[in-house]
């Protein structure tokens, strides 16, 4: 296999950008595709299928090829990482059947939990959740049922 010089591959793509450099390009990145999808699955676990995310990956390589500045003299390895990172969490997204205001009603619940266990050093009961909420009692069991999901992964801490 030869050896491929990037710069050179960089610079005749940003002054030609034909069909055949720039899957030069995309051949040349894709193991940073397989890094960061290998990355994102430790933390999604079985959730979501590692090829998936190489897939939805590699839309976003293409897109920070088309889209990136060579002239700037950014790194492309760490703007690239970026793009693909983000198409990837935005595809998982699009897939998503739980509602965003689920989610957001299940991070309230952590974050209070969190606080309560740190500040007391136990587990939080349901009347100091209710209270750290600044919620009722059957508010909160409201809360609870609705975000009562099999694995919840929450997008936003990654």
């Amino acid at each position: 296999m030869a050896v491929v010089d990037k710069d050179k591959l960089w610079s005749d793509y940003s002054k030609q950008k034909t069909p055949e450099l720039r899957e030069k390009l995309i051949i040349e990145y894709s193991g940073l595709v397989k890094i960061v999808a290998g990355k994102l699955s430790m933390y999604f676990g079985y959730n979501v299928e590692y090829d998936d995310m190489v897939g939805y990956g590699i839309f976003g390589l293409i897109d920070a090829i088309d889209k990136f500045d060579y002239g700037k003299g950014i790194k492309f390895e760490t703007y690239a990482s970026l793009r693909i990172r983000g198409e990837i969490l935005d595809q998982i997204r699009r897939m998503d059947w739980i509602p965003r205001t689920v989610r957001q009603k299940q991070k309230q619940l952590d974050m209070a939990y969190r606080k309560i266990e740190d500040r007391t050093g136990k587990l939080a009961t349901d009347e100091e959740l209710a209270e750290e909420l600044g919620i009722s009692m059957d508010d909160l069991m409201d809360m609870q049922n609705e975000t009562k999901v099999s694995n919840i992964i929450s997008l936003d801490e990654y």
